[in-house]
């Protein structure tokens, strides 16, 4: 089985490491996002500097991204094998697909901070507890107008609603849930400094 655990990981980190924000703002607007505004390959910084359009296609790449990485297993296994390994496949490949997101091999290695992609997992993981999270993040987001906030809160989420709403027992499960949710924080941590200093940039989901 070590071969579909190497496949697995190899696979979603080189889909993960798509860089949809470089890609996108070459291409369509000649200039690299990372040049620009907060200086970070993601959707949220597409949004402010390239506008809606753009942004809504980096935020739908990278949320499929994370789904498809996610969804590996059951494209190299089907239902060959138990369903442990299958999860515990989908959490490496899960976690390989958001290192590639932050980690571009394709951009020399400056992405994003993961965010969409790691959204795009949970779905692919726990669609149930994706619902939830995304669900607290637009709540928090359109009532403060800090995308940060949205992040860290429902990343915060994350591990509390698998471990003591759906009750899962899987380690592999739990223990990425731990390592993602604590990753989402620390990729924020000059956002956290920017909200207490009350000088983080806010974002008008319905401004056009």
């Amino acid at each position: 089985m070590m071969i579909y655990y190497v496949a697995g990981v190899v696979i979603a980190y080189l889909l993960g490491s798509i860089p949809t924000a470089v890609w996108v703002g070459r291409v369509w607007h000649g200039i690299d996002v990372r040049e620009h505004g907060s200086k970070n390959a993601g959707a949220t910084n597409t949004f402010r500097v390239l506008g809606k359009k753009a942004g809504i296609v980096v935020l739908s790449v990278d949320i499929i991204k994370g789904i498809v990485a996610a969804g590996l297993p059951f494209l190299l296994l089907g239902n060959a094998v138990d369903k442990d390994t299958v999860t515990n496949i989908q959490v490496l490949s899960a976690l390989s697909a958001v290192l590639g997101h932050v980690f571009p091999i394709f951009a020399g290695f400056r992405g994003g901070k993961g965010v969409a992609t790691s959204l795009g997992v949970i779905i692919g993981l726990h669609p149930l507890t994706a619902a939830i999270c995304l669900g607290v993040f637009l709540t928090v987001f359109i009532s403060s107008g800090f995308v940060s906030l949205g992040a860290m809160t429902s990343a915060l989420l994350f591990p509390l609603v698998i471990i003591f709403f759906f009750q899962e027992d899987s380690p592999f499960l739990i223990g990425f849930s731990i390592l993602l949710s604590c990753a989402v924080i620390l990729a924020h941590r000059k956002n956290i400094g920017r909200l207490i200093a009350g000088n983080e940039n806010k974002m008008n989901l319905f401004k056009k």
